[in-house]
């Protein structure tokens, strides 16, 4: 039995209970460099939502390395765009709807 193909799985789960955890809109606590700005800042962005975007950028991460690890990182011709343009797209799009429609209305 090869057990390094659970080593992607297990991140994959990992990566599952983080996005349903910021899904519901608790768990500003793991999103990097939200945690640090200071309560001025923080009070710039709804907090909810913006859990809700990074949850759904993680969701699709997620699946992103779902379809890699059933592939075993061996994916046809077709789909082997999906790793490098799929991961940088979700990373530019969170960023991008992080700072618009995540920023409250001064």
């Amino acid at each position: 039995m090869n057990t390094s193909i659970w080593v992607p799985w297990s991140i994959v789960f990992i990566l599952g209970v983080i996005s349903i955890v910021l899904l519901s809109g608790k768990g500003s606590f793991l999103i990097a460099g939200y945690n640090l700005l200071a309560k001025e800042r923080k009070q710039k962005y709804n907090e909810k939502r913006f859990c809700r975007v990074v949850g759904g950028g993680t969701s699709v991460i997620a699946v992103i390395l779902g379809i890699a690890a059933f592939y075993r990182f061996e994916m046809p011709a077709v789909i082997s765009w999906i790793i490098p343009w799929g991961l940088f797209g979700t990373i530019a799009v969170v960023a991008i709807l992080a700072d618009t429609i995540c920023r409250r209305k001064s």
